[in-house]
């Protein structure tokens, strides 16, 4: 009995242990090749694990043999304005399906989900042509909207969740208090809900600065490809020929997507216990 009971203690951590093993060995692997020699990486993937000395030249050379800087910058700018478009449309969208409650709502919202049946390639060229008519190929905007609407679909799902859980009688005091629906929305609605905000930021951000079908499609100047783009050049154009600067650009790439979630993952580590709560 004593054993069983051993066995189906560790039995999880054990196989928790392998899944983490399994899934950061890839990482682990990467970062210590961006820091070995060339001589060191020229000898096989055995010597790649460990590596002698930290060396630092991948990373100066990765800079200085391609526009690193503009890619990050270029996907910086589309990130901040995909997501922040998404919570500004998701947000009130979402706080009328659920607390206003009009005739043929719960249409709307299942109408909202419908974009998550629609597959991207599917759209690609109907958005091409779109862009092209109205000027917006190789800009900005010609990555940013057609994010910002495959998104929404659930964004607004999980803003409805959250609303869903904040009692109707909290914005009927702000309503005899004077407040409008604008200001109840703007003053109790948003705050409460602010780990599904950071929740829909982080999941967006990871979307968002690792997309590539648009990026790719949309944008042929050099000067605003995002980094995954960016990234995929590089390799093409350096990958047979320096492994070690090819190494410490994905390193760089991958950096900001984990330190945004190591950051904030408490808060979307509690918003998905609430809502799994509230279901």
């Amino acid at each position: 009995m004593t054993s069983r009971l051993k066995l189906t203690t560790w039995l999880p951590v054990l196989l928790v242990a392998i899944f983490l093993v399994i899934q950061l060995f890839p990482v682990i692997w990467v970062i210590s090749a961006s820091l070995q020699t060339p001589e060191a990486l020229a000898r096989g993937p055995s010597n790649r694990l460990i590596p002698d000395t930290l060396y630092l030249g991948n990373y100066v050379r990765a800079f200085d043999t391609s526009p690193l800087l503009q890619y990050l910058l270029n996907s910086t700018i589309i990130a901040v304005l995909t997501i922040g478009l998404t919570i500004i449309l998701a947000a009130p969208a979402a706080y009328a399906i659920e607390k206003m409650r009009f005739s043929g709502s719960r249409i709307v919202l299942n109408y909202f989900l419908l974009g998550l049946m629609i597959p991207v390639f599917v759209s690609l060229l109907p958005i091409f042509q779109s862009l092209g008519f109205f000027g917006l190929r190789n800009t900005y905007w010609a990555v940013v909207l057609p994010q910002v609407g495959f998104q929404l679909p659930v964004a607004i799902y999980l803003y409805t969740s959250f609303f869903r859980g904040i009692p109707n009688e909290l914005l009927e005091a702000a309503s005899i208090d004077g407040a409008g629906v604008f200001r109840t929305f703007w003053s109790v609605a948003v705050p409460l809900s602010i780990n599904a905000t950071i929740t829909i930021v982080v999941y967006n951000f990871i979307f968002v600065w690792n997309e590539f079908v648009f990026a790719n499609t949309f944008l042929t100047n050099d000067a605003i490809k995002t980094l995954p783009v960016g990234l995929n050049d590089f390799v093409s154009d350096m990958g047979r020929r320096d492994y070690g600067a090819t190494y410490a650009a994905i390193v760089v790439s991958v950096l900001p997507t984990v330190a945004l979630y190591l950051f904030l993952n408490r808060r979307v580590i509690d918003s998905m216990t609430a809502g799994a709560v509230r279901g």
